[in-house]
């Protein structure tokens, strides 16, 4: 089964910060909730994992990552991902994301993404629908990771106070990112997702 995906996020942080955190492919696993990296196997080639929690239980999924290309001048990065599970389920990602500037507000910019994921064992008997609906909620938990540690990142040079005088900013604190996926909330909507298709096909 193939899900394709294109969001579109405003962020609260400049461009510049945000192609930082981007490029930055460890930086951007840990903002995605369950997920690591844990060994690189080549300049761009990586292997990790993610975990879901759904109360006492858990399904892991380990995998590679390779970043397909990076192209600084338009804050683009293109990646493929691929794993499994013990259970036979697999999964492989095409995806696209390109940080743009907020023409009206420099200090705002705009993620975009284009993903193509082909799902196969279990998780593909959910149909496109529910996995639309999950990538979503994902997306969203991975999206404010994302903005909260963009934000903690140094701000550019260019808007650092002119006086050296000036008093200094308090430091800022570590952001409080999501560890984990939420599992529950994962599963609660597969099954409003199966409801509704249940009581659509009997109206």
């Amino acid at each position: 089964m193939e899900v394709k995906l294109d969001k579109q996020y405003p962020l609260n942080v400049d461009a510049e910060r945000a192609w930082q955190l981007l490029s930055d492919l460890k930086a951007v696993a840990g903002c995605m909730p369950g997920a690591e990296i844990t060994e690189q196997l080549g300049e761009n080639s990586y292997k990790g994992g993610v975990k879901v929690k759904v109360g006492p239980a858990v399904a892991q999924f380990a995998g590679q990552v390779d970043v397909l290309e990076t192209v600084p001048a338009e804050r683009k990065m293109v990646l493929r991902g691929k794993g499994a599970d013990k259970g036979g389920s697999s999964a492989t990602m095409d995806l696209t994301a390109i940080i743009v500037p907020d023409a009206a507000n420099p200090a705002h910019c705009v993620l975009n993404g284009a993903a193509a994921v082909i799902i196969n064992g279990k998780f593909a008997q959910f149909g496109g629908r529910m996995m639309v609906q999950v990538s979503d909620m994902i997306l969203a938990q991975f999206v404010e990771n994302f903005r909260q540690t963009a934000l903690s990142l140094p701000a550019p040079a260019g808007d650092a106070p002119a006086s050296s005088t000036a008093e200094a900013p308090p430091p800022m604190a570590a952001p409080q990112v999501a560890t984990e996926l939420n599992g529950l909330a994962i599963f609660w909507a597969l099954v409003k997702s199966w409801f509704a298709g249940l009581f659509g096909k009997r109206a």
